[in-house]
């Protein structure tokens, strides 16, 4: 048993723990939430729920970021990757982000969701379209000279190598 008594009296490494715990049962109720659309309604209507839902909340993430990182408004492309690497998805998914001059691809190679419904002998979610809200939204709000476009997604895998592929345009 821990011999902390609140969040305070944990240490540095306790704390980053306690960080990746929290953002797993983030995801986690996510997931569950989202499961209980899709058996409730069925799976177009959990998509266009999540999507709603995804639309407000990836807002609410960016700004925080902003304000958390310090950031400014239209922080362009070294703002982008420096909040992506903040998000709450940041230690479940490993990912990469490559810049090349006014655009940035972020690629996700491991998926929590994806691997959660494999486990589970469950259809890969597909998250496309709310992925094109959820990621154009979140680069839109860090800086709103962000065009995003989505390469590659479930349910259209453009690369094996990655469960999804997004490219932000930072436009003048």
């Amino acid at each position: 048993m821990k011999q902390a008594e609140s969040i305070t009296d944990l240490s540095r490494l306790e704390l980053l723990e306690l960080v990746h715990l929290y953002a797993k049962n983030w995801l986690a109720h996510d997931g569950c939430w989202f499961l209980s659309a899709e058996q409730k309604y069925d799976m177009p209507t959990a998509i266009e729920l999540d999507t709603e839902s995804w639309r407000k909340f990836t807002v609410i993430e960016a700004k925080r970021l902003i304000d958390f990182l310090e950031l400014g408004k239209n922080s362009g492309i070294q703002g982008l990757q420096k909040a992506l690497r903040f998000r709450l998805y940041a230690s479940l998914n490993e990912d990469e982000i490559y810049v090349d001059g006014n655009n940035l691809e972020y690629r996700v190679k491991t998926c929590r969701v994806q691997a959660a419904r494999r486990k589970k002998g469950l259809a890969d979610f597909p998250c496309k379209s709310v992925g094109i809200v959820e990621y154009g939204l979140f680069g839109k709000t860090i800086d709103e000279r962000f065009q995003m476009e989505c390469i590659s997604c479930p349910p259209e895998i453009t690369n094996p190598d990655y469960y999804c592929i997004w490219r932000y345009t930072l436009n003048s």
